[in-house]
């Protein structure tokens, strides 16, 4: 069985952690995080075993990066880029009441969590968080960093491109795009294409302001991890 670490352990760190335990074909080791206080503690039973650049120490152990927030959505990428291990070192986190059709792909360092759907030839890139009951639908393109937070919904062939985020609850229109490092609100929904880099909501969603300073940054960056999409 192969050993897993969890970089990070808050609320998305903890919800991956029990979908490894539910899945049961990895091992857990524990957690890594930044905040020296965790250090030492358990979250939900699991050790918080130190900081993130005790990934090198295991070599031998697949990583899943589990960081980021509506606030710094960018955090992920960061992390992957500091970091610097190489694709294979990332493992993919499938919760065993995820439903993947055998048409789909999802790349390394991504998360699905219970009861989200990938219907027909989806493709999820790498380093993504698809949170729970999330629904994916045929054609869609997610790109790297990209995250899901729970009940968003895709129409067919939509596309969300690199480090995206679709707000809880979220609906895309069929055949739309939400730009690089977007931001699309809780609840809101979405009948024409975002451009990247902005923040969006309401129904229909409206562009509300540019994305933050530390997203920003990364619309010129390409962090290595995985395949782009």
């Amino acid at each position: 069985m192969n050993e897993l670490l969890i970089i990070g352990a808050g609320g998305f760190a903890r919800e991956t952690a029990q979908a490894v335990r539910d899945a049961g074909d990895l091992k857990l080791l524990g957690h890594l995080d930044d905040d020296t206080s965790l250090h030492g503690t358990e979250v939900d039973g699991v050790p918080v075993l130190g900081g993130c650049d005790l990934v090198h120490d295991r070599s031998a152990a697949q990583v899943v990066i589990c960081v980021g927030n509506p606030r710094d959505y960018a955090s992920r990428a960061r992390l992957v880029r500091r970091l610097g291990l190489a694709g294979d070192r990332y493992a993919t986190v499938v919760h065993p009441t995820a439903a993947v059709s055998s048409t789909s792909h999802v790349g390394p360092g991504s998360v699905l969590l219970a009861h989200c759907a990938l219907t027909a030839a989806v493709r999820v890139g790498a380093h993504v968080a698809v949170m729970p009951h999330v629904v994916l639908t045929h054609d869609d393109v997610v790109g790297d960093f990209a995250t899901l937070a729970s009940g968003a919904r895709l129409g067919g062939g939509a596309r969300l491109e690199r480090g995206a985020y679709v707000g809880a609850g979220a609906l895309v229109r069929e055949g739309t795009t939400v730009g690089a490092w977007s931001l699309v609100g809780m609840g809101s929904t979405v009948l024409g294409d975002v451009p990247p880099g902005e923040i969006w909501a309401g129904n229909p969603a409206r562009r509300l302001r540019a994305a933050a300073a530390p997203v920003l940054d990364e619309l010129g960056t390409r962090t290595t991890g995985g395949p782009a999409t």
